[in-house]
């Protein structure tokens, strides 16, 4: 035999008894394969699902500046009256109701007044605990432990804010919108609410309140994630 070839059947040997060897290893060692390739599959899982978790539970935002302090009062409380503050007391908080007051262009103080009119004209039965301004000024109407006339259903064991708008779109001013945020976020911290308990007047009857966050479903998204960022601050 030439001596190549006894280097070839050398080589194939070799290799032969490498793969027995290879395959006798793997046979002994098969158990504990599945077992280590299951913990490394599991740790790929449980680390996906924990970013995935945390990424869905931080939810989204508008990234606006505002915190869950209590923001600046202007304390205007309606008159005793059958129309629009009838002195009775709520029963516990369980929600934030959010208006908006269908009046483009008013002021805070004008909605303010106009419920306190109601005791002399006799027109309607409404209210609410607070209106925010154009501005972002904020008056407070009806103390929040009694009932306001603004949410039907949910008056008795809710908080409701009605927000000014400059038109017919029913949009609110970057000065109203932050207001709104951490004036709903402060009541939120006072009652032990999460932005989950911050509801719209919608959302109690349907009606088409406050409008620019029913008709954009993206933008009451938002504004629950600014709530509940302010909270977290």
């Amino acid at each position: 035999m030439s001596k190549n070839k006894i280097q070839k059947q050398m080589k194939k040997h070799k290799l032969t008894r490498k793969r027995r060897i290879t395959k006798r290893w793997l046979r002994a060692h098969n158990d504990a394969l599945w077992i280590y390739g299951g913990i490394i599959v599991l740790a790929v899982v449980t680390i996906v699902l924990g970013i995935y978790s945390c990424t869905a539970g931080r939810g989204k935002n508008t990234g606006l500046e505002a915190d869950a302090s209590k923001p600046a009062i202007d304390v205007q409380l309606l008159d005793v009256n059958e129309y629009s503050r009838p002195g009775i007391k709520s029963d516990s908080i369980t929600g934030i109701v959010i208006h908006y007051t269908a009046n483009p262009g008013s002021t805070a103080q004008e909605n303010r007044d106009y419920f306190n009119g109601l005791k002399d004209s006799h027109a309607t039965s409404v209210s609410s605990h607070f209106v925010v301004g154009l501005e972002g000024e904020i008056v407070q109407c009806v103390p929040t432990w009694e009932l306001a006339y603004a949410s039907n259903g949910r008056n008795h064991d809710t908080v409701s804010i009605e927000s000014c708008h400059p038109d017919e779109s029913g949009k609110f001013t970057h000065e109203t919108y932050k207001s709104l945020v951490q004036l709903t976020a402060w009541l939120c911290e006072k009652y032990g609410l999460t932005e989950r308990q911050v509801i719209r007047h919608y959302d109690v009857t349907g009606k088409n309140c406050p409008k620019y966050f029913v008709e954009n479903e993206e933008a009451w998204k938002l504004f629950r994630g600014d709530v509940k960022a302010a909270l977290a601050k």
